[in-house]
């Protein structure tokens, strides 16, 4: 019975469009979500909590009228209340925060969900788990970096596992409807040990958008 349950459990896939081909950005977006992904992933980077510039809500306005997926907003910024605001009218499926940048974040997270939008909360690599226990029972989601953030195409982070596991344990204590995601580095060649270790959603943009067929990437990460 529990390998039924195990196998019955799908992983939801959110290419990254970071690593689309931004001359065709629209038809690539459309082209995932008739692939069969679940979120389409938009990392906004502002050039100073990463060394990156990425892209604002002009651009994912565009993207969001081309989806048929909902959005799953990634925030890698400072100011981070001023860039909420900024995406919060596009009412994506998910913004998610990073507890490095957040002075109030127990605020932040039920203003995002007050305005009818899920919150996540991010952790960088060194960041611990242990965190999150105070806010864990209020978050919709926690994304684990698994490199560190700012570029695509990076090696994933081995030691994301066991701080998954971990994640995953205080998760189904204090909140078992949180999801948990992770972003970096996943592929067919990790993707069996992160669903082991308790991941129900990962981010993929390397793998997904360089490959020949998305349909067959995308079917390869379940």
């Amino acid at each position: 019975m529990a390998q039924d349950i195990q196998k019955a459990k799908e992983i939801l896939v959110a290419p990254s469009v970071l690593s689309a081909d931004f001359t065709r950005l629209g038809e690539e977006v459309e082209n995932i979500c008739v692939a069969g992904c679940d979120y389409v992933h938009i990392d906004v980077m502002d050039g100073h909590f990463v060394p990156n510039l990425t892209m604002g809500p002009c651009v994912v306005e565009s993207i969001a009228k081309v989806a048929s997926k909902p959005l799953d907003i990634h925030l890698m910024v400072k100011n981070v209340p001023f860039f909420v605001d900024l995406f919060l009218p596009l009412k994506p499926a998910f913004i998610s925060v990073h507890l490095e940048e957040v002075q109030h974040l127990h605020r932040l997270i039920w203003y995002i969900k007050n305005n009818g939008v899920k919150a996540g909360v991010v952790l960088n690599p060194h960041t611990s788990e242990k965190l999150l226990e105070y806010i864990l029972p209020d978050v919709d989601l926690v994304l684990l970096m698994s490199v560190n953030p700012g570029f695509g195409g990076q090696s994933f982070i081995p030691s994301s596992v066991e701080k998954l596991r971990n994640l995953k344990a205080m998760r189904d204590r204090l909140n078992p409807q949180c999801l948990l995601e992770i972003d970096g580095g996943v592929s067919d060649k990790n993707i069996s040990v992160l669903k082991e270790a308790g991941i129900d959603m990962v981010v993929a943009g390397s793998f997904v958008f360089g490959s020949a067929d998305y349909t067959k990437a995308i079917a390869a990460l379940r």
